[in-house]
Parts: structure tokens; sequence; C-alpha cells
């Protein structure tokens, strides 16, 4: 991955917060196809991802394989294999994962394409 496709992250406290840095991310030139919210119950991913107006991370960033797993996986697994098919480290993803276990949410910018 080149060094100027390296996803961008940001760990919020809160869904304003989550909503005002997804505006933030838009007004930088991301597109609704880069930027994603993550937090740590399915539930409140898609309540965020929906006022945001961002995507969640699924099938298409994921890859078939990681998704199918996914069912499989403890909540923290799957979240950690989430972040790092973002194109985070595995260590990126154990900080991440632990900021969501307390109740953030995780902004991520990513330009797949």
């Amino acid at each position: 991955m080149a060094a100027n496709t390296k996803a961008y992250a940001k760990v919020v406290e809160n869904g304003v917060q989550a909503v005002e840095a997804v505006k933030e991310l838009r007004n930088t030139g991301y597109s609704y196809e880069d930027v994603y919210v993550l937090a740590h119950s399915t539930d409140r991913t898609d309540k965020i991802a929906e006022t945001a107006d961002a995507k969640e991370i699924g099938r298409k960033e994921e890859g078939m394989f990681d998704s199918l797993a996914n069912l499989f996986r403890s909540r923290g697994d799957e979240l950690r294999a989430k972040i790092q098919s973002m194109g985070f480290t595995e260590a990126e993803a154990d900080f991440y994962e632990k900021e969501l276990d307390q109740g953030k949410i995780l902004v991520i910018a990513n330009k797949l394409t």
C-alpha cells in the first residue's frame, strides 16, 4: 500500500463528534465512499452511520472470507478484523478496538479504490 493511501482514523467520544468528524473529512475532499464509522455495538454503528451519512465496513471492504469468519468471531475479534481490512496494522487495530470497548467511536477515511 502506497504511503499516500494510508487510512486516516480519529477516535471520538460520541455521535455528535462523529458527525462533525465526518463533515470535516468531507470538507477536505473525502467522498461518501471513503468515510466509515465504527462503534462497539452494531446497532450504534448503524445509527451513527445513518446520522453522519457515512458508510459501515462491510463485505466489500473486508472481503468474503473475513465477512464470513466474522459470523464466528467474538465482537472484539470482528472489530479488529474490520479495522485491519481498512489498512491498519494488528497493533493499531488492537488500540482502536480498546477505545471502542470504552464506548468511543472510530471515524475512518480511506480511499480504497
